[in-house]
């Protein structure tokens, strides 16, 4: 997992108020996407293929979250 240690804090923190978050006007296109899976209207292939990636930086930042709170102290 050095990969995942390699990738700054601060590059994540832009990657989901940016591509995380994206568009901000009306709603960001996750939450859309997250309510149209909790309604079980999420079925055309680009509306998965935008929940996923709208998610990777919210999967990425919750990866790092884990890996630093099971990371054994120094």
């Amino acid at each position: 997992m050095a990969w995942l240690d390699s990738i700054p804090w601060w590059a994540v923190a832009i990657g989901i108020a940016t591509l995380g978050l994206a568009p901000f006007s009306p709603e960001p296109h996750i939450w859309e996407k997250l309510k149209m899976l909790a309604s079980g209207t999420l079925a055309k292939p680009l509306d998965i293929f935008d929940l996923v990636y709208h998610s990777v930086p919210w999967l990425l930042g919750a990866m790092k979250l884990v890996r630093a709170a099971t990371a054994p102290a120094a």
